[in-house]
């Protein structure tokens, strides 16, 4: 593994029922009613990475670090990066405006810290909501000093992504100053970037197609950044009352998710966000 390029594994840690994809099934007064699963992904997670000997980077909501603080404080002693996520998984065009999203930022470094981790460097938007027109979040993340965000998704999709952003590592400049964007990885295909960094995507495309994607990624120097949810660890998490489509989007490939990853982190080589950005030179050593 060493001399090989380093790759980017993260986590957005959440609940299976503040999924975007089931926000109708569960009302968000009614969160605290709903028994909590995470247990069971993120001790998957956890000693899947404690077996290969990596750390990743986990993306925990403050509503998550306020109710479950051991997770937190178990990814800091195993030497994980712990980043922000956001409070309770808002959308950004939801919270509306910059003043808003300083308090939800503010809440849930406070969650972050009281639970035992240093305050975060990096962050990444609900659902990749940092879009055109909520652009303005730069402006306050880069206020907040924050060094790298992960909410661009550079694909078409009708819901989120800016398609034409640099799919690579960058930076983004503002006013007030800048930070580097790592945006969750696409492959280049005919002209476009076809999504394959992840969630439900690496659930459902072969193995070897990500596999291919990362080999390709690699000859064009372009670090790959992974994300998966700890509720993609957890097969037999209840099945809801939604369409079809919402159902498969959200169960497919569930029970072969942690065999996949351990397939994929034995043969390439990966680390947090910020040590990738770092190893780069793309943030300063620290």
């Amino acid at each position: 593994m060493k001399g090989q390029p380093m790759h980017a594994l993260s986590f957005d840690v959440e609940e299976f029922f503040q999924v975007a994809n089931l926000r109708d099934c569960f009302a968000r007064e009614e969160w605290d009613e709903v028994p909590s699963r995470l247990d069971i992904g993120m001790e998957q997670i956890l000693g899947l990475l404690e077996r290969r000997g990596i750390h990743a980077t986990f993306f925990f909501l403050g509503w998550i670090a306020e109710r479950h603080p051991k997770w937190v404080r178990r990814c800091v002693e195993a030497g994980h990066e712990v980043a922000s996520h956001g409070y309770e998984h808002s959308f950004l065009w939801d919270i509306e405006t910059p003043e808003a999203l300083h308090r939800d930022l503010e809440r849930t470094e406070d969650a972050l810290r009281a639970a035992g981790a240093p305050t975060p460097r990096g962050f990444r938007a609900s659902t990749f909501t940092l879009t055109r027109s909520t652009f303005w979040a730069f402006d306050v993340l880069i206020e907040r000093g924050y060094l790298y965000d992960s909410s661009i998704h550079p694909i078409r999709h009708p819901v989120y992504g800016v398609p034409e952003f640099d799919p690579g590592i960058s930076r983004v400049r503002r006013d007030g100053g800048e930070l580097v964007e790592f945006p969750v990885s696409t492959w280049p295909f005919l002209g476009r970037n076809l999504p394959m960094g992840g969630g439900g995507y690496f659930r459902l495309l072969p193995g070897w197609v990500t596999r291919a994607a990362v080999r390709s990624l690699e000859r064009r120097g372009r670090p790959v950044a992974l994300y998966l949810h700890p509720w993609e660890f957890d097969p037999d998490q209840p099945r809801q009352p939604t369409s079809a489509l919402t159902r498969f989007r959200h169960t497919v490939g569930l029970g072969r998710t942690l065999a996949r990853l351990d397939r994929l982190i034995e043969r390439f080589r990966f680390g947090s966000m910020e040590e990738v950005l770092r190893s780069r030179g793309d943030l300063p050593p620290g």
